[in-house]
């Protein structure tokens, strides 16, 4: 369907989504005489007054996909995004009235992932659309406004072909046939509509993963026992602990004195009866120890534990605010405060692999390796708030370097053509507290969003992707700049593998040679890059036979060693910044030297990206030249990756 019918048909509102209806899928008997299951609207009793007759409201629509990503949090905006990029028509479904799930202005979690390693706390910064997406609200979102970082959000995924995106809507129920997924059962709030969306792929990025529940596919919740995957971190016995839900507030200065009243429901805190690294530090960024969580059915508790979380945040500032023991608050208000928890733990649904703390922590070389991790083992204590003199987290465990994550924990053991991405992968629960932020999340969606567009290409389901088209999957992700780890390029279709030389006009650092090595960053210790001496600088790949080129992709430098997501405070400048980075290339142009002549293949002016795409109509040359102007700030130009192609690149 075009976006602008879509538009149309009322599949943007404004009002958040809840449950419908649950529990298993339902069959052809369960539905009302017009083939909807929910939305009957049989017995409206309705007086049009612009013609006077009366009438029933259409409230059921029917769509065709051939890949649908439900829940738009930044893993399912990465999937949705990847799948329409690789040319399937893609649905994003998202329950909420705006993008980004945890990092939403409803909720504010900080978009973090490899943020800092051990000796020296140094990032190894996500690449591929997650960073596009955070160069994107550096670009259109100065001032680091929240409500605008969910307008960013809107704005990268609408702009994308073949993606269609539904707000307020929520996947409440599937049609199976057999062990496929044949439609999506969608209750849109906002619009009272019921879709049943058909689709030959599904991607459950939703956290809680409702979808894949209906599906039926195997998932667990609680904690596993330290036996059985043999994790040094996890409990001697089994249990349903979950790590909790979080509500963030944001102080302000108020230049006076400010006095707080807290409301009825508020729960009494007392720093002092509580552990001691359970710290205040600051008013404007909130507590993310302000956490209640569950040994039971953590989602049936999310009520419960909402109205919690309101009464526990509201006790912290009044202690802050009242209690006379915290210095330096008095001209302090709250100038936001959430009332949508974020979520950390519910189902964790079952792959052919359950990625475990061993896997982390021994650093597994996985064959199928598709994302990669490295936030610490930062497991939160079994009730939260509510369990004081436990630590709010252990973080049992800081990583030297990233761990792999493999394409079988993204796909489901018992569902044909159901994937997951985010923190209801298949995975144990001491292995969530690493992959559980946003920015790995990301990377997963990335990867699985890849691979349902492979699966529409080549009529296969993801198991199959794992089995005969893995290094495609995993070229792919390359080529579209996401990082995998101890897995260099190699493709065989890259025309500057088979260059005779690389050269430059000047080198300050690194050897133009290595920008084929197949490798997109430096890492641990060894060096992939060039960088010139000065700009303007040029670099020249030469080959002793013409070549036929119609895509040339170069990746440059954003210097993944910087934190670049936006912050409360940036007090740590050696990690963080709130800046584009001023190692992108601003402005560049590409050339070939054809029948002796050079000929000026395409220029970028205001280069927004790390990876940098040239489409152009085919030409047979010996040699291309990449001329660089300009940075955002540094006064020489720095390359990881150079490829050409035969065939236009599309994604």
């Amino acid at each position: 369907m075009k976006r602008r019918d879509f538009l149309k048909s009322g599949a943007k509102g404004s009002l958040a989504s809840g449950l419908l209806l649950t529990g298993t899928n339902l069959n052809a008997k369960d539905k009302d005489t017009n083939g909807s299951w929910v939305s009957d609207r049989s017995k409206d009793n309705w007086q049009q007054l612009s013609n006077g007759e009366k009438g029933t409201p259409e409230r059921f629509k029917h769509e065709n996909y051939q890949v649908v990503v439900v829940g738009g949090g930044l893993a399912g905006i990465c999937a949705a995004v990847a799948a329409a990029r690789e040319g399937a028509q893609t649905l994003l479904v998202q329950d909420r009235s705006v993008l980004g799930g945890n990092a939403s202005s409803e909720i504010r979690v900080l978009v973090n992932g490899v943020n800092h390693l051990q000796p020296d706390w140094i990032p190894e910064r996500e690449t591929g659309i997650i960073e596009e997406i955070l160069l994107h609200n550096r670009f259109l979102n100065p001032q680091e406004s929240f409500s605008v970082w969910d307008h960013v959000l809107y704005d990268f995924v609408i702009r994308e072909p073949h993606l269609d995106l539904l707000l307020n809507t929520q996947a409440v129920n599937v049609e199976m046939k057999g062990n496929r997924i044949k439609k999506a059962v969608c209750w849109q709030t906002s619009t009272e509509t019921e879709y049943h969306i058909n689709a030959e792929q599904f991607i459950d990025c939703s956290g809680d993963g409702l979808l894949a529940a209906t599906a039926g596919a195997e998932y667990r919740t609680g904690r596993e026992a330290k036996a059985e995957f043999n994790e040094k971190y996890a409990p001697e016995k089994a249990d349903g602990w979950q790590m909790g839900a979080s509500l963030l507030i944001a102080g302000k200065d108020m230049g006076k004195p400010t006095p707080y009243t807290p409301p009825s429901f508020m729960i009494p805190f007392d720093l002092k009866k509580s552990h001691p690294k359970r710290k205040i530090r600051s008013f404007n960024e909130g507590y993310w120890w302000v956490e209640v969580g569950s040994q039971n059915d953590i989602i049936a508790d999310q009520n419960e534990i909402q109205e919690k979380l309101m009464g526990h945040v509201h006790g912290v500032w009044d202690y802050i605010k009242n209690s006379g023991e915290i210095e330096g608050a008095e001209n302090y208000a709250l100038e936001w405060i959430g009332s949508v928890p974020g979520r950390r733990e519910s189902r964790r649904f079952m792959g052919d692999h359950i990625l475990n703390e061993r896997d982390l922590v021994d650093h597994h070389h996985f064959e199928d390796a598709v994302a990669y991790g490295g936030w610490s083992l930062d497991e939160h204590n079994p009730g939260g708030i509510e369990n004081l003199g436990e630590p709010p987290s252990y973080f049992h465990y800081h990583f030297k370097k990233i761990y792999q994550i493999p394409f079988r924990s993204l796909y489901s053991k018992n569902i044909e053509n159901l994937m997951f991405s985010g923190r209801n992968i298949s995975q144990t629960h001491i292995a969530l507290s690493s992959t559980r932020v946003m920015a790995t999340c990301a990377l997963m969606g990335q990867a699985t969003g890849t691979a349902a567009g492979m699966c529409v290409q080549h009529n296969t389901n993801p198991r199959g992707i794992y089995k005969k088209h893995l290094k495609d999957l995993q070229e792919k992700l390359s080529i579209n700049d996401a990082f995998i780890p101890d897995h260099p390029f190699t493709n065989k279709n890259d025309k500057v593998k088979d260059a005779t030389q690389i050269t430059a006009s000047s080198t300050k650092s690194g050897d133009a040679a290595l920008l084929n090595d197949g490798w997109s960053r430096d890492f641990q210790g060894k060096t992939h890059h060039w960088a010139s001496s000065t700009l303007p600088a040029t670099v020249n790949v030469e080959w002793e036979n013409p070549v036929e080129l119609s895509s040339v992709i170069i990746k440059c430098d954003t210097n993944v060693k910087m934190n670049i997501m936006m912050r409360n405070n940036y007090n740590n400048r050696k990690i963080f910044t709130d800046k584009v980075p001023p190692e992108l290339l601003k402005s560049l142009s590409l050339q070939a030297k054809s029948k002796g002549k050079w000929i000026d293949l395409g220029t970028l002016d205001q280069n927004q990206t790390r990876r940098i795409k040239f489409n152009f109509e085919k030409v047979k040359t010996t040699s291309i030249r990449i001329v660089m102007h300009e940075t955002y700030g540094k006064e020489y130009a720095k390359l990881f990756e150079i490829m050409a192609f035969e065939e236009e690149v599309l994604s």
